[in-house]
């Protein structure tokens, strides 16, 4: 048997507040999900005038990175991205009923060495709402001083 460490739900609403602070500042009106490492919602948030398709969106950007434990976009990225045409797993977004996103916004929670859960963003652009996980992350680092939190956009466990 092996402990595993557990994402709180005063942790995940400290990441939320967070990225919604980082979007504020940006002026973005966006989504936040965070899960745990099932990629099951502790904390989903839609700011005023964000779509109404973000929380469903946020959250699959946040299922997929804790359960395939890496950047969302990663998935995408040239040259090697494995969801490319012609890599080993183009098709994988129809996975789990079309709930697997590979695109940018979603980013593992890796606190030392365990993924713990996943961090999805929707409304913004890829920037900003890579600017708002990583804000999230950051703020978890900051809650866990004495533990290594990932804090970068190119995660992948």
């Amino acid at each position: 048997m092996k402990s595993a460490l557990t994402l709180e739900l005063n942790e995940a609403r400290k990441m939320a507040a967070a990225a919604l602070k980082k979007a504020a500042e940006l002026g973005v009106p966006e989504t936040v999900c965070i899960s745990d490492a099932g990629g099951y919602p502790l904390v989903l948030e839609r700011m005023d005038g964000a779509r109404v398709t973000g929380p469903q969106i946020a959250w699959n950007k946040a299922f997929t990175a804790a359960g395939h434990k890496r950047s969302t976009h990663l998935f995408n990225t040239l040259p090697n991205g494995p969801a490319l045409p012609g890599n080993e797993a183009f098709g994988i977004q129809w996975s789990f009923d079309g709930k697997f996103a590979i695109f940018v916004g979603g980013f593992p929670i890796v606190v030392d060495g365990e993924v713990v859960g996943g961090v999805g963003l929707s409304g913004g652009n890829g920037e900003q709402d890579i600017a708002c996980g990583v804000a999230a992350l950051q703020a978890l680092q900051e809650l866990l001083a004495d533990r290594k939190v990932i804090v970068a956009a190119d995660i992948k466990k």
